[in-house]
């Protein structure tokens, strides 16, 4: 199980500008009922993310042990909450893993990007994975018309092997689609939004065809959500954590830098800003009231970005607070060799592993960043694996939700993103959108 090492979050002599413990009893009542309305949003089948640790992965399993062996990498057509996850997933686990297939994710309608994923893959291997629930996301939509025309016109015969579409159960026009052209189908689920949705079949298809334990991650999922089940600050990770920010965010601190020291870890960062963006920037309040909160999530990566970002991060504004992930233990390491003994500038780098020097750097940015009095905290994992990864996901979920609720805003909508859907139909000339 991953850990959550809180303790510069909290006062201390170097932290003189961090959170007083007493402060956290102060917030008793609004916690409890922060709880309260969760398990009323779940009996109302809100919040389905909570229940995907018993999702029945056969339909999944089953479709993987039936594809042609010959197909050796997935190309995933998405873009948000249908891209970030699988390329997160992905990219945690492939060398770890020894992953044996490729997943590539086009999630930018950039052509020089599309054209540089065709001229990686070879075609005649590849499948090609549409997600999108609505069937109506243009960037998403454009990728689809692309590469089912080049499917079409290359492999005649064939081409419906070489495609699937995951999309809403019943409805939209991906659906007809798949009727007309006998596509195989995977669901988006209604009552788990796009941004949680990582541990449906939107992420879990393309980590399985990739060789993930898609059964491990959800069993680490289904073991911190069941952690996560009182409202208990000090035996509820995603809970503390939450408030925390909540209380960070009302003292002007509204930056969150996310640190990996692991580039395997990037793109989670990356899953993580639109999770924590989407769902908590908010101009109104539950009851209409103008309000606009939020907190803008930044990655960064350790250590390459202690060479580029740490002078700003502890000589610069006090409006940040900051979240680690490290890694205990790495399957793959290297020995740095002691090549030059005589010499003092390195000689105390060799025969030791490569992943020691990694997590000094790690341990000696936090000192930094605590004496400096910037607040900060540190995810933990064993080692990069199925179940960490799959608890990493779902103590992020339940957190975003709790401190919406804290917030008193809705977490699951997003207006803004709305508006520029239909400023692109405008601007695109689609019918009605004039």
């Amino acid at each position: 199980m991953i850990r959550f090492e809180h303790q510069n979050l909290l006062y201390s002599k170097d932290l003189r500008t961090a959170i007083e413990p007493a402060r956290l009893k102060d917030y008793t009542e609004a916690v409890l009922n922060a709880h309260a309305e969760i398990q009323a949003d779940r009996r109302a089948d809100i919040l389905g993310f909570y229940d995907l640790p018993q999702k029945d992965i056969f339909p999944i399993t089953d479709f993987m042990s039936k594809i042609d062996p010959k197909f050796d990498t997935m190309l995933v057509l998405g873009i948000g909450g249908s891209a970030l996850g699988n390329k997160a997933l992905y990219n945690a686990l492939k060398t770890e893993r020894n992953l044996p297939r490729k997943v590539y994710v086009y999630d930018n309608v950039d052509p020089i990007f599309l054209h540089e994923i065709l001229r990686e893959i070879n075609l005649e291997t590849t499948l090609v994975n549409v997600i999108t629930k609505s069937g109506t996301t243009a960037e998403t939509m454009a990728g689809y018309m692309i590469m089912a025309d080049l499917l079409q016109r290359r492999f005649p015969n064939d081409y419906h092997q070489r495609m699937i579409i995951t999309t809403d159960r019943e409805k939209g026009f991906l659906r007809q689609v798949i009727k007309d052209e006998g596509y195989p189908s995977f669901i988006v689920p209604d009552n788990v939004g796009g941004r949680f949705s990582v541990l449906t079949d939107v992420g879990l298809v393309s980590s399985a065809f990739a060789g993930i334990d898609i059964d491990g991650l959800l069993q680490g999922a289904g073991e911190m959500a069941e952690l996560c089940a009182e409202a208990d600050l000090m035996h509820n990770p995603a809970y503390l954590n939450g408030l925390l920010h909540y209380l960070y965010m009302r003292e002007g601190k509204n930056i969150s830098v996310m640190m990996p020291y692991a580039n395997a870890l990037y793109d989670m960062a990356d899953w993580y800003r639109q999770l924590w963006a989407e769902s908590l920037g908010k101009r109104r309040d539950v009851k209409g009231r103008e309000i606009f909160v939020g907190q803008t999530p930044v990655k960064a990566l350790g250590t390459t970005d202690q060479h580029s970002q740490v002078q700003l991060y502890t000589e610069g504004p006090y409006d940040k607070v900051f979240t680690f992930l490290s890694v205990d233990n790495f399957d793959t390491d290297f020995i740095i060799p002691n090549l030059h003994p005589e010499r003092e500038e390195v000689s105390y780098l060799g025969g030791k592993p490569l992943s020691k020097l990694l997590n000094a750097e790690r341990k000696a940015t936090e000192i930094a960043l605590t004496q400096a009095g910037r607040p900060n905290c540190n995810i933990i994992f064993p080692r990069l694996d199925e179940p960490s990864i799959g608890a990493f996901i779902m103590m992020y979920e339940i957190q975003t939700v709790f401190t919406g609720k804290l917030l008193h805003i809705n977490p699951l909508d997003q207006p803004g993103v709305e508006a520029g859907k239909i400023a692109t139909y405008q601007l695109m000339g689609k019918k009605g959108y004039n």
